[in-house]
């Protein structure tokens, strides 16, 4: 059946929470190793199905944050995820009671035994009504965002429809772009602090509860961080200072001086050439036709994971009113569908993300026959490598789309892409900060936020705007409020990214294998292990980040800059 073909079913929580309970006692007075590896099955099939249902009502909430049926739904699911968390919670502590832990990870392997250890970490049932009161916020934010109606050219728009205005050759209307979308945020400003300022306590008092000092290491948990701690995270930053850091910084020189600028503001910084950033040729669903004859050309295996995604209608890619911001690929376990939802706007951002969440969703139909919900995806860090390495694996069909300014699209892309690794690092960095001050006001956390944007993004000139000079730019980083510390994540994938694009423009079969066995393991392995897997070295390791910035800087500096 197509998406919409789906017929959605609140899941009956005390029906759940009953079959799940006989399950478990089943699990638990199995007589070997084959009894609970049959019972792990049927425990799998119905989380996935209840997952399933979650997602579904999340996803077309998403598509349409004012229809009430699904506004309630994404509510119900707001009230109900802890509650299904709790059931998560006596599975993994009977799976880590397990006298058969040698034969099950032999089966399932240890990736689920370290999940499991982790997330008995996270959950307490005195921290529920907690956790409700987090979904809650988190959707508040979303839903302010998505009713956005800015007025802007005589029309009211939303946050995805002043894209392009931002990318305009005119300098004036690139800079009331800006403002208007910095406005919006100046406006909410005091609502924005105040749901941020309520999901801190929140999380600081549920660490507390569950006996941390702080939200950090609990935070860490919850990304399910099997390999690496905070102060492994702290060298990693370093290494972005060291090396990625000057490297944007010249990136942005070049760019100022080949558009005829003395310096760039942060309204100059989306506008790459001087005549015109490149543009796909072709409105959504002609985007897709190309994205169909792409896939088809790169593998088998792309060709059939895109005709089966057009045929189920598993794209939602047009921005429209009262849509959710962004974009995103979820995995409906229960009928092994990928979806992704984006907002395109005519710009060269629709091919990023069209590319992007199909990296994802490619992984998810490639390891869709492992059972275990914990493996649909890897931990955060692993799954965006999915995604960022598909985004270059595409640049020899990105004719395709942009024509003869196909160029102008790879520079501007692999550009854009280093000159992201300090942003993505900022945002890190800033919430070690919040969560190691859990009681400083909106005011101050602003504060911290420009400190630490001037350490690296030191060139960022905000000009005029006084909100965003006084640390207003973080509000609109949707990771920040509802996903914490899930941001280092796209550094540490970008530069196994990098890797990928500099292993293709050697032997680009290679390149595509190692990324298929990649997609292939799910999440059944830790970060460390994934990148070991796919012929990766580990960005975390020092000198990983020096060696992998190499060949990207010099063929960003020996490639005549488009237009120059």
């Amino acid at each position: 059946m197509k998406f919409s073909e789906i017929v959605y079913q609140r899941p009956d929580m005390d029906s759940l929470r009953s079959g799940f309970n006989v399950l478990l006692g089943d699990f638990e007075s199995a007589r070997n190793a084959q009894s609970q590896c049959r019972v792990l099955e049927e425990i799998n099939t119905l989380r996935n199905e209840c997952g399933s249902m979650f997602y579904v009502a999340m996803i077309r909430h998403t598509m349409n944050t004012a229809d009430e049926f699904y506004e309630k739904e994404n509510d119900f699911a707001d009230e109900s995820k802890p509650l299904f968390e709790a059931l998560q919670h006596d599975f993994y502590a009977a799976l880590m009671r397990s006298p058969y832990r040698g034969e099950l990870e032999s089966r399932w392997g240890k990736q689920l035994f370290r999940i499991a250890e982790l997330q008995l970490k996270t959950f307490s049932p005195e921290v529920i009504p907690q956790l409700q009161e987090e979904n809650r916020l988190a959707s508040r934010y979303e839903k302010l965002k998505a009713g956005a109606a800015i007025p802007f050219e005589g029309e009211e728009r939303n946050l995805n429809q002043l894209g392009p205005f931002c990318e305009a050759p005119e300098r004036n209307m690139r800079k009331r772009a800006a403002e208007a979308i910095a406005g919006f945020y100046q406006a909410n400003h005091e609502e924005l602090g105040a749901i941020y300022h309520s999901l801190v306590q929140l999380r600081h008092g549920i660490a507390r509860k569950l006996a941390y000092k702080t939200f950090t290491p609990l935070g860490y948990a919850r990304m399910m961080r099997s390999d690496y701690g905070e102060k492994e995270a702290a060298a990693y930053r370093r290494q972005i200072l060291t090396h990625a850091v000057p490297l944007a910084v010249r990136l942005r020189g070049r760019q100022a001086a080949v558009l005829g600028l003395k310096a760039l503001s942060y309204y100059d910084e989306p506008f790459k050439f001087p005549s015109g950033n490149p543009t796909p040729k072709g409105l959504p669903q002609w985007i897709v036709e190309q994205g169909m004859q792409m896939y088809r050309e790169l593998s088998a295996q792309t060709g059939e994971f895109f005709q089966f995604m057009s045929d189920k209608a598993l794209l939602d890619l047009e921005t429209r009113k009262n849509k959710a911001c962004g974009g995103y690929c979820e995995y409906l376990p229960a009928f092994q569908y990928p979806f992704i939802f984006a907002n395109f706007n005519g710009t060269s951002a629709d091919i990023d993300v069209l590319t992007h969440e199909v990296g994802h969703a490619f992984q998810t139909w490639m390891s869709r026959n492992m059972t275990l919900p914990e493996y649909s995806f890897p931990t955060s860090d692993a799954a965006e490598i999915h995604s960022m390495s598909m985004e270059f694996f595409a640049w020899p069909w990105m004719e395709l789309f942009f024509g003869e300014e196909a160029d102008k699209y790879r520079f501007a892309h692999l550009s854009d892409s280093l000159k992201f690794l300090p942003y993505g690092i900022s945002v890190d960095e800033f919430q070690h900060w919040v969560y190691e001050n859990p009681h400083a006001s909106p005011l101050e956390r602003d504060a911290a936020w420009r400190r630490i944007e001037n350490i690296y993004i030191p060139d960022r000139n905000y000009a005029d705007s006084t909100f965003l000079e006084s640390g207003g730019w973080w509000y609109r980083q949707g990771h920040i409020f509802a996903s914490p510390f899930y941001y280092i994540d796209y550094t540490l994938a970008q530069v196994c990214a990098f890797e990928f694009w500099h292993k293709a423009s050697l032997n680009r079969q290679s390149a595509w294998n190692d990324y298929s066995t990649l997609c292939a393991a799910g999440g059944s392995r830790s970060f460390s292990e994934l990148v070991h897997l796919a012929n990766l070295h580990n960005p975390l390791s020092e000198g990983t980040v020096e060696s992998t910035l190499a060949p990207i800087a010099a063929w960003l500096e020996e490639t005549p800059y488009p237009d120059a």
